[in-house]
């Protein structure tokens, strides 16, 4: 058996997440003393989602500080899956932020309460403009990383709801529409389930092991089955251990009995065509030659 490392590790700017974590505190702490003062729901649901983005950048700066840490005897793989635990912790905290935004909102349509509307546009002007800068700090490392992403998507969320708390705050102030509040609690709580729920389906899909989306695992036979003395690639299995590892475990049926430096040189031409073709860095084959076992594609232990 033999297998091929190839890892691209990508430094996800801790820095950038500290100086996140910091300003969604003051923000925070402002939108809850606003809210109580102004008696906006609005602003306090956008206090609240705040306070969760706290905890997911935390809970992001942890992850990605274990996910550098070195392998050892007992953690073969380090922490590499940290980051994407971190991603789905974070999902699920938005699911259940907007839940309970939800049933907060509805208690107030049934009765409006008038809200101080200069305070909840001053302070949401201030959490739009330290959100957004947040947002600008993550938005190259989001790209390439579930777990920056995750923290990304929770900045970008609530600056949104502070955009739309704004624009409740101004419709409060020329039109005394109260009701307003409760409306845009409810519209920034749906858009966080639907943020929160495409983010968790893609966590849960890394940390069970899925085929990744975009991978066709006949593809990636019919392309090892071409290769000279390749009978036949089954029992595979390929999953993403981060976001920059994508592995491939395999058998291989081969047409005759070669030597193992004969083997060393096929291995080598299979790791160029699972990288090049479909981004796959690191391969472990079991080599076989009439060996009695199950030669389907995917075999259930």
């Amino acid at each position: 058996m033999d297998h091929s490392h190839s890892h691209n590790h990508k430094d996800l700017k801790g820095q950038k997440l500290l100086i996140s974590i910091v300003l969604n505190i003051v923000i925070t702490v402002a939108q809850v003393i606003g809210g109580l003062v102004s008696g906006s729901l609005s602003l306090l649901s956008d206090a609240l989602h705040n306070f969760s983005d706290v905890i997911s950048l935390m809970v992001s700066y942890v992850a990605s500080k274990l996910s550098k840490q070195k392998a050892s005897i007992n953690r073969t793989f380090g922490y590499k899956r940290a980051e994407i635990l971190a991603a789905f912790i974070n999902a699920s905290t938005l699911i259940i932020v907007a839940v309970l935004l939800i049933i907060e909102a509805i208690k107030r349509f049934s009765n409006p309460q008038e809200v101080e509307f200069g305070l909840v546009i001053w302070l949401s002007f201030v959490a739009i403009i330290g959100n957004g800068l947040s947002v600008l700090l993550l938005r190259k490392d989001s790209k390439n990383n579930i777990n920056m992403r995750s923290a990304y998507l929770h900045l970008l969320t609530d600056m949104l709801a502070s955009v739309a708390v704004l624009i409740g705050g101004l419709l409060m102030k020329y039109y005394q529409f109260f009701w307003v509040d409760s409306l845009l609690t409810l519209l920034i709580a749906l858009y966080l389930i639907l943020v929160g729920y495409d983010l968790l389906k893609t966590s849960t899909k890394m940390l069970m092991l899925f085929t990744p989306d975009n991978i066709n695992i006949r593809a990636v036979v019919g392309a090892v089955n071409k290769l000279p003395k390749v009978s036949k690639l089954h029992h595979v299995h390929i999953w993403n251990l981060s976001d920059d590892e994508l592995h491939l475990e395999a058998h291989l049926d081969l047409k005759e009995n070669i030597s193992t430096t004969e083997f060393n040189d096929l291995l080598l031409d299979i790791e160029n065509v699972l990288h090049i073709e479909f981004n796959i860095n690191h391969v472990t084959i079991q080599p076989e030659f009439n060996k009695e076992d199950p030669k389907e594609v995917i075999v259930q232990d």
